[in-house]
């Protein structure tokens, strides 16, 4: 398949040549400055630079901190055996057939791998994304860690690690699901020992929960994933500890996704936003049905359901956990409860979070639609960028996000795969829009100072030129 796999790259070199790819850039140059910093290499952040790249913004760096090929969740924390989306979704390829999954997958694997594969493998995913990121060269600089953004003449200067400095006009927040937050950990956790539990996007060690019984926080997608990987690592016994008196079995906003929510959701008035978002929070979204069927099918899981947690204490030789119907032994607990949205805790964003508006500040919901989670949330411009607290911020116009966390202002498109190519192309357009205008004057000389003619003087006579008067 290797010669397969280099033919779709050879198309895929000529179709970006037919859309004039790379373009000319057009930025005003600004010495010593850097127009766009990418903070992320992940999906999110390599679609969000291959857009910005399309329309002319050439001058950018792409930051992540992992090593290369281990950006992101997919061969980090992420233990789906499969993505929840449909495989021949287009995500990153922008609308370019040869940029799409479907053509990576079938040029390395065949067309009858392809009809016979029901979805799209996890650690398949992240080597379509390492082979995005090789054919179209985005420049990712991987071990680059940000400590501080803080404002500075107008601009944003991001302090490095490594001791590095950038100065940036434009800095776009590609981190993706915890980049605007945390881990959440329920207060019935206070002081439970660390080493006998763990949260879904910690690096848990499951070899050594064989032969342990263990207990999981949640019945959503991640905890689903981590009871599956405890079972099929020998744990003996698996309980899910689930609030709901019964399983989420619709996945609700699938049912509207269409081109006009994905594009009609940011104009939405607040209250239809808030209104969207709190119904698919409160009807949830259940996990897919392989990765349910993957923890069902071992005879020693058992899902506990109307069983939310009180208290947790430990015993010395293992947990009991307290439920509002019963209590549990375990001797190891997984937590599937999520992240949270604060932008005041992430510690590169610390001189800039007291003034980030949130939907709190912006919109308050009837009681009955109520959400603290939603209401953390940023409230943001247009253009995913965040907005001043108190009134327009200069600063905060030139910090995008684009993740998770943008959801409720943006819907999802910054984030989640089908959609990632459509935010994409919302942030780039809207960053060069900006770009442009802010240095109108410059652009303006630039078509005083354009002098390369289109005639030649040579297209007429001179007898032509004097024809008298009527």
């Amino acid at each position: 398949m290797r010669d397969s796999l280099a033919r779709l790259e050879a198309r895929l070199a000529d179709d970006l040549a037919c859309l004039n790819y790379p373009p000319r850039n057009w930025v005003m140059p600004t010495p010593d400055v850097t127009d766009v910093v990418v903070i992320g290499g992940g999906m999110s952040g390599l679609t969000a630079a291959f857009a910005l790249l399309r329309r002319g913004i050439d001058n950018i760096r792409i930051l992540d901190r992992a090593p290369r090929g281990a950006e992101g969740p997919w061969v980090t924390f992420a233990r789906m055996e499969t993505l929840r989306s449909p495989k021949d979704l287009i995500g990153p390829a922008a609308d370019i057939p040869t940029l799409t999954f479907r053509a990576w997958f079938t040029a390395s694997h065949g067309a009858a791998a392809w009809e016979s594969l029901f979805r799209i493998p996890r650690v398949m995913w992240m080597d379509y994304l390492n082979w995005f990121r090789q054919v179209l060269a985005l420049p990712v600089e991987n071990g680059a860690n940000v400590l501080r953004i803080a404002p500075a003449g107008g601009r944003l200067l991001l302090d490095l690690a490594d001791g590095g400095v950038i100065d940036a006009r434009k800095v776009v927040l590609a981190t993706g699901r915890a980049g605007l937050g945390r881990a959440a950990i329920p207060g019935f956790m206070a002081g439970v020992p660390r080493g006998l539990w763990a949260h879904s996007s910690d690096n848990i060690d499951f070899p050594a929960l064989a032969g342990k019984r263990v207990a999981v926080v949640g019945a959503g997608a991640s905890a689903m994933d981590n009871a599956a990987e405890a079972l099929e690592h020998g744990a003996a016994e698996m309980r899910m500890l689930i609030r709901r008196p019964k399983m989420p079995i619709v996945n609700k906003l699938m049912g509207i996704g269409s081109p006009g929510f994905t594009r009609g959701f940011p104009d939405l008035p607040d209250a239809w936003r808030w209104r969207f978002m709190h119904y698919a929070n409160h009807e949830q979204t259940p996990a897919p049905r392989n990765s349910t069927l993957r923890v069902t099918g071992h005879a020693n899981a058992h899902l506990h359901f109307g069983c939310a947690v009180t208290a947790i204490h430990d015993t010395g030789a293992s947990l009991r956990i307290e439920t509002v119907r019963r209590s549990f032994a375990a001797d190891f607990l997984i937590l599937g409860t999520g992240f949270t949205v604060e932008p005041e805790i992430i510690p590169e964003l610390a001189a800039l979070a007291p003034d980030i508006a949130r939907w709190s500040d912006r919109y308050t919901p009837p009681p009955e639609l109520a959400d603290p989670e939603l209401a953390s949330f940023p409230y943001l411009a247009p253009d995913f960028a965040f907005v001043g607290k108190h009134g327009p911020s200069p600063t905060l116009a030139d910090l995008h996000c684009f993740n998770h966390a943008a959801s409720l202002s943006m819907g999802k498109i910054s984030g989640d795969i089908p959609k990632i190519s459509d935010g994409a192309a919302l942030l780039a357009d809207r960053i060069a829009a900006t770009l442009f205008t802010r240095d109108v004057e410059f652009h303006f000389q630039q078509a005083v100072d354009y002098t390369t003619p289109e005639l030649l003087g040579d297209e007429w006579t001179d007898a032509e030129r004097m024809i008298p008067n009527a």
